[in-house]
């Protein structure tokens, strides 16, 4: 036996043994997890599902439910493409806060510091208040405006929707939560950063992250394995979702990703991949407003309303809600545990449901 056959032979073998297993539940956990979601969207008449559940450092289990295509029986796998709608801000505020870790940005700046392009206003505006819905900026204020058909090129181009618009509060005041608050922490970012949106988001999240698959919605791309969109009709029928544009908000909504990718966000967000422990515990405070009374939002993640505590332990994540699909984030920092949720369904409340399911995923897990 050669040298170089002697030594592959050796490195195979050291591959072997000493590679960390891939942890996965058990098999009663995941049956009992498939039963779980396989009835919610039998109920419910939702097409199709993926679902990743995240614990300690792994990805426990990601799973496909239903179909992505239904017209054409494609079926939905935990590497279907889907919209994530708001969930795009919590990844976004982590990279956000990658950037304070680094001295790029300083939370309690003026942000035309990074962004000259948006416009001053009677009273300043932080990046700590853009991360909080604390800004003033005003959000959507109609379907018009909800359901938009314009494709947008740039960050620079999106914050023409609003940026010449009045505040609706002094900021820091309160909180009112508004995705066009979060295109503007874009610009922050690109200022920051010194590269597009798209570029820095690859760069420091998606990358190292292992979101291979990550990547800003683009309706003329061709995108492997995007899921399709439905909503029920006023009668109960399923139904093709209104076409959307969501080129005008990224940062706040305009992210696509799998249920795989986003497990492996919340291993590498718990594993301090992204950003140091101390500055996700920053992230996973409460925010308080100007008079220091606490709201229901950190820096990125609700922490409050629907999401609370559950058996004692503090949740945190995020929903999102959007033309054709609905999706959660579910976090117990205290166990690092995590669920994400992601469907092509419209419906009311299906995003409020996916905390409940969760909830019910972290009893089956928990459970001796």
């Amino acid at each position: 036996m050669s040298l170089r056959v002697a030594t592959s032979l050796l490195l195979a073998l050291l591959l072997i043994c000493c590679s960390p297993a891939v942890a996965q539940l058990p098999s009663s956990q995941t049956r009992a997890v498939d039963a779980l979601i396989t009835s919610y969207i039998s109920e419910h008449h939702v097409p199709g599902v993926s679902v990743a559940v995240a614990q300690q450092g792994h990805v426990m289990m990601a799973q496909g439910y239903g179909f992505s295509d239904v017209e054409n029986k494609v079926q939905a796998t935990a590497d279907t493409v889907f919209r994530i709608a708001s969930l795009s801000k919590s990844i976004t505020a982590t990279a956000v806060m990658k950037l304070v870790q680094t001295g790029k940005i300083d939370l309690d700046a003026p942000i035309q510091k990074y962004c000259p392009a948006f416009p001053q206003k009677p009273w300043p505006i932080t990046t700590r208040e853009l991360l909080a819905h604390q800004s003033g900026i005003r959000d959507y204020r109609n379907d018009e405006e909800t359901i938009n058909t314009r494709h947008y090129t740039s960050i620079h181009e999106a914050l023409t929707q609003f940026a010449s618009d009045p505040l609706d509060f002094e900021p820091g005041t309160k909180m009112h939560y508004t995705s066009y608050g979060y295109i503007v922490l874009g610009c922050v970012m690109e200022g920051a950063s010194g590269t597009t949106y798209d570029r820095y988001m690859h760069d420091a999240v998606f990358g190292p992250a292992e979101m291979t698959a990550t990547q800003l919605d683009d309706v003329f791309a061709i995108i492997p394995h995007r899921a399709r969109g439905y909503r029920l009709s006023s009668s109960g029928e399923l139904q093709n979702a209104v076409f959307v544009d969501i080129s005008n908000k990224p940062p706040g909504s305009g992210i696509n990703s799998t249920a795989h990718d986003m497990g492996n966000f919340v291993t590498a967000l718990y594993g301090a991949k992204l950003v140091a422990n101390s500055t996700l515990e920053q992230m996973l405070a409460q925010a308080k407003t100007r008079d220091g009374k606490a709201t229901i939002y950190g820096l990125g993640f609700f922490l409050g309303g629907p999401i609370g505590v559950y058996k004692g332990l503090k949740e945190a994540g995020h929903g999102g809600d959007q033309q054709g699909f609905s999706s959660i984030l579910y976090l117990l920092p205290e166990k690092q545990f995590g669920v994400v949720i992601l469907s092509n369904f419209e419906a009311p409340n299906v995003s409020l449901d996916f905390i409940g399911l969760s909830r019910k995923i972290y009893d089956i897990v928990s459970a001796q």
